[in-house]
């Protein structure tokens, strides 16, 4: 529906590709990655998240040439050392969408939109937007002065790695789960915002109002990687308890340029499948199905096998979701199985319908039963297929 592309990056990156985009003082990198030192003696890590292979793969490839703004979706799994819960996986799933090569509030508004569209085709109702400003590193810089003199103040009451990143890296003290009320209590990101930032933002809103798209604000929203600027937003959902984040996202404008590539602005998002299917059956819903088969076409004998087969080519080219058995079962086992696919149509083949050129198409929905000639059999299926 927004024109996106399927990308496909490895299971396995460069190490050094997280650690200089997602931060090297981030939980991600410091706890949570599985690395290894390959046969040739090079770091690899499984990959923890899906931009930064995706921007490096773009980069790599010189899909710039392709013009811009370019769209991109992944889907695949990611992997983090963590301790197992429901909705907390060490290998768990991500569908992801990357827009690259545009600057403009628009496209922040577009991927929120995508977002809720993707969420709302779910059917899913209990889910809140909350979105934020983290500015860009020239605000950045009378941010982080604030935000250390006021943990310079509590600097005995933080853990040990909020100590240590206290010096290294100042923003990820927000990020940190053990010591969430003095966090809550610090300086917000948008009280900093420098005039581009705030107008920005600002416009950003409004097209989410003018989109009719709900939203809060969250100005302790920051997101837990280091290539965010500017726009960052979160998805929670009402009935998961404390893995309630089901999607979130934002603008990376320098990450490009930090990969080495051209510096483009670019952003996206990504949602947890897991926790979506918690929030699928935490509401309710039913997923549909995907048909495993439309067309079951049951042989008996040798020679009527390969003219099942041939049969069964022609439906597939048609489009039809076709499976023909090729275990030589009895015509009743034949059928149970249909019965199991959820078939809409059973196409039986005997001795008997080859000496006539027919075949016996049988509807499991109506449960009538016609004998056809072999020749308009596809288009008999077909106008079947075509009332369900």
């Amino acid at each position: 529906m927004f024109g996106y592309g399927e990308i496909r990056t490895p299971i396995f990156e460069s190490t050094e590709l997280f650690t200089r985009s997602v931060g090297e003082e981030t939980d991600i990198v410091q706890k949570e990655m599985y690395t290894f030192v390959d046969k040739g003696g090079r770091s690899l890590t499984l990959r923890p998240e899906g931009t930064a292979p995706t921007i490096r793969a773009f980069i790599e490839n010189s899909m710039i040439n392709d013009g811009l703004p370019q769209r991109f979706y992944y889907i695949g799994p990611m992997f983090r050392y963590e301790r197992p819960q429901a909705g907390r996986l060490r290998q768990f799933h991500q569908f992801g969408v990357e827009l690259i090569g545009s600057a403009e509030p628009s496209a922040d508004a577009e991927i929120v939109q995508f977002a809720k569209s993707f969420l709302d085709l779910l059917g899913l109702t209990s889910y809140k937007i909350f979105v934020n400003s983290i500015g860009c590193p020239n605000c950045r810089v009378e941010y982080k002065n604030a935000l250390r003199q006021y943990y310079s103040q509590h600097y005995d009451e933080i853990c040990e790695d909020c100590k240590k990143r206290f010096q290294t890296n100042i923003l990820r003290l927000l990020d940190c789960k053990k010591d969430l009320e003095i966090a809550k209590r610090a300086p917000k990101t948008v009280d900093y915002l420098c005039d581009e930032c705030r107008k920005h933002y600002e416009r950003f809103k409004d097209l989410l109002v003018h989109l009719n798209i709900p939203f809060d604000e969250d100005a302790s929203l920051v997101r837990g990687l280091d290539y965010y600027t500017r726009t960052v937003f979160e998805v929670k959902h009402d009935l998961l308890g404390a893995q309630s984040a089901v999607l979130g996202g934002g603008r990376y404008d320098g990450l490009c340029k930090e990969l080495g590539g051209t510096d483009l602005p670019a952003l996206g998002f990504a949602a947890g499948i897991e926790r979506l299917i918690l929030a699928v059956k935490s509401e309710g819903l039913q997923i549909p199905q995907v048909p495993k088969c439309d067309v079951y076409v049951a042989p008996i004998g040798e020679q009527a096998t390969a003219k099942a087969l041939e049969l069964a080519d022609l439906l597939r080219k048609r489009g039809i979701i076709t499976v023909c058995d090729i275990n030589a079962r009895p015509i009743k086992m034949q059928l149970k199985h249909a019965n199991r696919l959820n078939a809409v149509i059973s196409v039986i083949i005997g001795e008997d319908e080859l000496s006539k050129e027919t075949i016996q198409v049988k509807d499991l929905v109506n449960q009538t039963q016609s004998e056809v000639e072999l020749k308009y059999a596809v288009d008999y299926i077909l106008d079947i297929l075509k009332k369900r």
